[in-house]
C-alpha cells in the first residue's frame, strides 16, 4: 500500500514539474513578446512626436485684442 501511494505522490511531482516547466517556457515566451511590442510601441511614439512638430504650424502666442 505504501510503495503505490509512493509512486502515485512520484507520478505527481512529475507531471506538476513538467507543468511548471511549461508554464515558466509559456511566461518566458509572452516577455519576450511584451518587451518587443513595448520596444515597437516607443519607437512609433517618437515617430508620431516628430511628426506632430513638424506638422503644428507656428503660432505665436498673443494676447486676445480685448485684454
Amino acid at each position: 500500500m505504501n510503495e503505490d501511494r509512493l509512486e502515485a505522490l512520484e507520478i505527481l511531482a512529475a507531471e506538476q514539474e513538467k507543468m511548471i516547466e511549461e508554464l515558466s517556457a509559456q511566461f518566458a515566451h509572452q516577455w519576450a513578446a511584451i518587451d518587443r511590442l513595448q520596444k515597437r510601441l516607443d519607437a512609433l511614439t517618437e515617430r508620431f512626436l516628430a511628426l506632430e512638430e513638424r506638422a503644428a504650424p507656428d503660432t505665436p502666442v498673443t494676447k486676445p485684442p480685448h485684454w
